[in-house]
């Protein structure tokens, strides 16, 4: 096993998780087969309760972990299928020696920092990187570590110690370590300042762990007497630093790194000799030169309570990025904060009010996704009674499903005490139920987690036909709350249908309205499954929907694209796709709008 561990430097937020998974694409594009282990030195056992305004959005994995958004870009990237064990946390670690202490496992010794931490984390990453992640038999070629956060942190210390007898541990030719950090540049001197990045690589250095390849990122490409004094003060060979400058979208990112050689930098230093020459990467040319070219705008309203800060729905914004240049559209986001849509901030704040309704009323799509807690519902069933009294395209996700079921209580079958037990235990009408096998009292992985079957009951759906007429689908589930059973048959006298099902028929997975044009709610997480080459069928469904191609999409889907059963993530397979964006490094946030092709996306 060959292992690639990527660091950082200087500041927070300057795309690890982008260079990590775009070296996992370059070195697959080579022929090899790639896994990854992202490192959290943070004490929580996982990202489960972490506020999403802290930590941006929680990545549900297959086996129902709850894990840092990173590893949703390395699942993306390289359309792999990772375990809760490839994040690993402080409090992972910590856990398990504690719990072999308890046993005696360590025979009376003295528990230390070192060796017993940090022989468990080397233990830990050589036992998961043995894991195939790809679909294929035995262990993959190459593992790529991220260890999160900055050099420096007093948090990162026992993991550094640890990667640094870890180098020794798999020996030379076995490991190399790539550095990302900064070069900026002063507006007052107008030049690419190096001070930065050599303070970081010497800390880097003292701390017992030596770069083999620098990975600098900077608005413009590195002049070449700024990369001799790097190689020069970082003992880095100028052939082995390498510039992510800002480009017009993050699929460019992949094809820095080849155009610059990275591949064959590192492919030396972990003593690959034989590899099949360039990286084959004619997809991610042909996506990323689609993307920049797109012109017709398709306009979606999100609709949610984190819209301040764009991580919150990453992987949500990332299905919608996929589904429009599967459509062939230029996405535009327009962030509306549920809490500005209703009665109290037309009192409290008309501006935000009247701002909130003006974007809602001019989308040609509305999303609502999921969330936990009763800040903003009222906001989230005001946008789904506005889409469906209008005819406008619709999708709500797990607590925006919830929601659209609420509002069709209330103003359909004229249930107005209807609620979710989630927000009035007392409900009298309780269309929204807690779940039999959840935790009240406990909040870490006591939810409906992880990869859950839904069987399609009604088989002339707009669902059904989108994922190809399949059986049933394999979707992921992070959710506490349901819709009751027992009043299932009042809404489908209504007229609400509820289209997918989990095995034993009691829990609602798909509603749908049937004389919409599209009025789709999910209980599970499509956003989770959506990669470039295989978007979310119901996220396609909703672009489609808002740019007026849905006829087109289903008839396409149901004759051209059908596929086996077993198949999990849909059938619409156009020739080129897209991918998502960086964390933390959105543009056009400041005004309420996100333009994902916009000028200045950096890696």
């Amino acid at each position: 096993m060959k292992y690639v561990l990527v660091t950082g430097g200087v500041v927070s937020g300057l795309g690890k998780g982008v260079t990590a998974s775009s070296i996992g694409v370059v070195l697959k594009a080579c022929g090899l087969r790639i896994t990854s282990i992202k490192i959290d030195p943070y004490l929580n056992t996982d990202a489960g309760t972490m506020s999403p305004f802290e930590h941006g959005e929680v990545f549900v994995l297959d086996d129902g972990g709850e894990v840092d958004l990173d590893l949703g870009n390395y699942e993306r990237f390289l359309d792999i299928k990772l375990t809760r064990d490839n994040n690993i946390t402080t409090g992972k670690i910590y856990q398990s020696v504690i719990d072999k202490e308890r046993k005696g496992e360590y025979l009376g010794k003295t528990v230390q920092v070192v060796p017993h931490i940090t022989n468990a984390i080397q233990d830990w990453i050589e036992r998961v990187a043995m894991i195939p992640v790809d679909g294929k038999d035995g262990p993959a070629d190459v593992c790529v570590i991220e260890l999160g956060g900055t050099i420096g942190d007093i948090e990162s210390m026992p993991f550094i110690e640890a990667l640094g007898q870890f180098s020794y541990r798999v020996g030379p030719g076995n490991f190399c370590l790539v550095h990302v950090s900064l070069v900026p540049v002063l507006n007052v001197v107008g030049e690419q300042k190096t001070k930065p990045t050599q303070h970081s690589v010497r800390g880097l250095r003292g701390l017992g762990l030596t770069p083999n390849i620098l990975a600098c990122r900077s608005t413009k490409e590195l002049e070449e007497n700024v990369k001799e004094k790097l190689s020069q003060f970082c003992h880095v060979p100028a052939a082995n630093i390498v510039t992510l400058y800002d480009v017009s979208n993050i699929w460019r990112i992949p094809l820095l790194l080849r155009d610059q050689k990275a591949h064959e930098a590192i492919l030396k230093v972990l003593n690959i000799q034989s590899f099949p020459g360039e990286p084959k990467l004619d997809e991610w040319v042909a996506r990323a030169t689609m993307f920049d070219t797109l012109q017709d705008t398709v306009r979606i309203a999100m609709v949610g309570k984190y819209t301040g800060l764009s991580d919150s729905y990453l992987s949500v914004l990332k299905a919608l990025l996929h589904a429009s240049v599967d459509c062939r559209r230029k996405l535009v986001v327009d962030w509306v904060a549920s809490t500005d849509l209703e009665d109290s901030t037309k009192i409290e704040a008309p501006d935000a009010y009247e701002s909130a309704w003006t974007l809602l009323k001019g989308a040609d799509g509305i999303l609502v996704p999921g969330g936990f807690g009763d800040r903003g519902v009222q906001g989230k069933i005001l946008a789904a009674q506005y889409a469906r009294e209008n005819n406008v395209a619709y999708l709500g996700i797990c607590l925006g499903m919830q929601m659209a079921v609420v509002e069709y209580a209330r103003n359909v079958m004229n249930l107005s005490d209807a609620n979710s037990t989630e927000f009035d235990p007392n409900a009298k009408t309780p269309c929204v139920i807690f779940m039999p096998e959840g935790s009240k009292t406990h909040m870490g992985g006591t939810m409906r987690l992880g990869s859950r079957r839904t069987f399609f009951k009604v088989a002339d759906c707009k669902s059904a036909k989108l994922y190809g007429n399949v059986d049933y689908v394999d979707e992921r589930h992070r959710h506490r709350y349901e819709v009751n059973p027992d009043m299932v048959p009042e809404f489908e006298i209504a007229g609400l249908q509820f289209v997918g099902k989990d095995e034993s028929g009691r829990r609602m997975e798909i509603i749908e309205i049937p004389n919409h044009q599209y009025f789709v709610g999910a209980q599970f997480h499509p956003e989770f499954k959506s990669r470039p080459s295989k978007p979310s069928p119901l996220f396609v469904g909703l672009i489609a929907a808002s740019s007026g191609q849905l006829g087109k999409v289903l008839q396409d889907c149901s004759s051209n694209h059908v596929v086996p059963a077993k198949h999990q993530n849909g059938p619409y397979v156009p020739a080129v796709h897209q991918n998502g964006h960086a964390k933390k490094l959105m543009n056009g946030l400041s005004n309420g709008t996100y333009y994902p092709n916009g000028n200045g996306v950096h890696a």
